[in-house]
This record gives C-alpha cells, structure tokens and sequence, in this order.
C-alpha cells in the first residue's frame, strides 16, 4: 500500500462529513437566513428616506425608528378600517342569509323545475357528514393555527428587527466590510450597494404605481356595481395584490367578492370575472412594461426571474427576485467590455436604411465576386455595378 493513500483516505473522508455537516446546519438554518435576505432588502428599500433625513442632522437610529413608526401606523389604521368593516358586513351577510338562500332556491326550482325548500336544505346540511367533519376537524386545528400565529408574528418580528439593525447601523456594517478588502475591491462593494439601494427603491416604486393602477381599476368596477366601500376595497385591492406574493391576488379579490355578495349574489361573479381578466392583463402587459421602465430590465428578463424566484425560494423568491436580479445586471454591466455594432440590417430594425445598408451589401459582395485576379475592371463589372446602382434606387 503506497504511503499517501491512507492519508488520501482520511482526507477524504473528513471532507465528506464536513460537507454532511454543513448541509444539515444550512437546512437547518435555512429559514434564519431567509429571514435576514428579506431584512436587508427592506433595509435597501428604506435607506433612501434614512439617509435623507441623516443628512439634515439627525441620528440614524431614530430616523429609523420614525420611518418603521410611520409604516406601522399606516398598517394599523388600514388594518383595522377594513377590520370594522368587514365586521360589519358580516353581520349584515349572516342577518340576511336566508333572504339569499331563498333567492338561490327559488331560481334552482324556476330553472330546473325542483320543489326545493329552504327547511329541507337546511336540515340535510346539519345532518351531513361533511358538516360533521369539518366541525371536528376545525376544533382539532385550532392548536395548529395558533402555533401558525405566533410563528408567523416571531418571524415578521425577527425581520423588522434585522432590518432596523442594517439600515440604523448602515456606515458601520459597510465600514465593517471594507475593512477587510482592499482599497479597489471596496469601491467595487460600496457601488454594488448603491445599485441595490437605487434598484430596490426603483422596484417598489414600481409595485406602488401598479397598486395605484389596479385600485382605479377595481374601484371604477365596484362603484358601476353599486358595492358599498367601493374607495376602501379598491386600496385593499392595490396594496395587497401588489405586495403580498403569489397569494395575494385570491386575498385581494375575496374581499371584495365577499362585500359584493352582500349586494347581489351575482355580483360576486361579476367580480371574480373582473380580478381573474386584469390579473391576466397585469401579468402579460403591465407589469412587465412597468418593470422594464422603473427598473430598467427586458420584459421577458423580469417575468422568468420571477418565475426563477418563485421556483426556488417560493414567495420570499417572486417578491425579492426583480430588483437582485436588476442589481446583478447593473452591477455586471460596468464590467463588461462593449463594442461598436456593425452597420448589418440584420441587427437594425427594419427599416428604409436597412434596405439601402442590404442593397449596399449585395454591392460590395458581388463587385468582389466577379472582380478578376488581377485587379482589373472588365465589362461584366460595370454591368453589374449598374445593376447594382439601379437596385439601390428603386429599394
């Protein structure tokens, strides 16, 4: 056995179970350091309002503090207008269910020539055993959503908390990082976190304006349609379908579905029609439009980092997936050596001068085919150069 290769093994080996080890602690603390990429990114988006207010004198602790206190309030307050509301309806809807359910069964038996009574429905739905199911399995689930509750008011704590650190402490983490780079290599890092900075603030601006959009849209609908709180629906609408990913266009359009059914049963399919078509409309022809001008990546480069995003981190992926992937490309941009475009029609759109360049090429091609071996000019040559010429002024 040669010397090296018990060492060889060994080696080997204690790779191996350092890479085990380090794949258990990275799954294990996979939700912790996505916890922290969301803190940054909402550090990134308010350090615009942090710094601004730094620069007139103030302590980056507390412009912190009073930009969070700002966004708290303004959630609390649009939290509970909608809560009240809501509440309200609610109860209008329990207090007039049966008015609805007589509606629904007396059109059942219109339509279809049934002798339905509202008694009979409501005896045969209290003795299912579908109602008798969800009924215990609701009460043995209440545990589980309360765990949920709290878990999820731990970790949007946990966030918010990240996040306060980064942007209050925001000189000092970066002063912290450049201390142990080089001089060239730190102006390479301070230029990223400007691009991200610019890009993140870019990207919200965005989802702002397609929130206001989709407001106007839904409260246009919802005032035609006569349904209460039309101004209120219409900002739950725009804020939460923009804001919340992936499942925030079915809690966007349930609400007002919900308060639409108060008014007319029929009311409510009017509604889904409408958030099921915009949605479509926003997907394929707004957002990425709006993406590619306030962020300043191609269409197709937002929708499928989107998709990326989503594939590989879920919503935390489709949510932060637009402005990494627009401070990479940024960022890469400035590094990458650019030349001159060849004057081809085949990179130039389709154009007068795209057909005068095309002519101009078929010239050059053809004069350097039939030209002798000598160099000299014969006749065939200037037949083809007049052909030429008179190609180019009829094109």
């Amino acid at each position: 056995m040669p010397r090296w290769l018990p060492r060889a093994m060994v080696l080997a080996l204690a790779l191996y179970a350092c890479f085990q080890l380090g794949s258990w602690v990275f799954h294990q603390l996979i939700g912790l350091l996505i916890n922290i990429l969301i803190a940054f990114f909402l550090a990134l988006a308010i350090e615009p309002a942090v710094g601004r207010m730094a620069a007139r004198g103030m302590r980056r602790g507390l412009a912190t503090f009073l930009v969070f206190f700002a966004v708290l309030i303004a959630s609390v307050g649009f939290v509970v207008l909608l809560g009240s509301m809501l509440a309200g309806q609610i109860v209008d809807m329990v207090e007039d269910f049966p008015q609805y359910l007589d509606s629904v069964i007396r059109w059942i038996n219109e339509t279809f020539h049934t002798e339905l009574s509202r008694v009979e429905v409501q005896d045969s739905l209290l003795r299912s055993d579908w109602l008798r199911k969800y009924v215990q399995n609701s009460a043995s689930g209440v545990l589980d959503i309360s765990a949920t509750v709290l878990g999820g008011l731990f970790k949007l704590l946990m966030i918010f908390l990240f996040s306060f650190y980064f942007a209050a402490d925001g000189p000092r983490l970066r002063r912290a990082l450049c201390s142990v780079l080089p001089l060239a290599k730190q102006t390479e890092v301070l230029r990223a976190w400007e691009i991200a900075v610019d890009k993140t603030g870019g990207y919200l601006y965005s989802r702002g304006l397609m929130a206001l959009i989709s407001g106007v849209a839904h409260y246009i609908l919802l005032e035609i349609l006569g349904v209460p709180y039309a101004p209120a629906l219409a900002v739950w609408v725009g804020l939460v379908s923009q804001f919340i990913p992936t499942i925030g266009t079915y809690l966007a359009g349930a609400l007002p579905m919900l308060i639409a059914f108060t008014v007319n049963p029929w009311y409510a399919l009017w509604v889904l029609g409408f958030v099921v078509i915009y949605q479509q409309f926003e997907n394929y022809v707004l957002q990425p439009k709006l993406t590619a001008k306030t962020v300043d990546i191609h269409p197709a480069v937002a929708f499928g980092s989107v998709v990326a995003g989503t594939a590989l981190l879920g919503a935390v992926g489709a949510l932060i997936a637009i402005p990494a992937i627009a401070t990479l490309q940024a960022f890469l941009g400035a590094y990458v050596k650019r030349y001159d475009v060849t004057d081809d029609p085949r990179v130039h759109s389709h154009s007068r001068h795209g057909a005068r360049a095309l002519a101009r090429g078929l010239q050059a091609l053809r004069k350097g085919r039939n030209a002798p071996a000598g160099g000299e000019t014969g006749p065939d040559d200037t037949h083809d150069t007049d052909d030429t010429a008179g190609t180019d002024g009829r094109s």
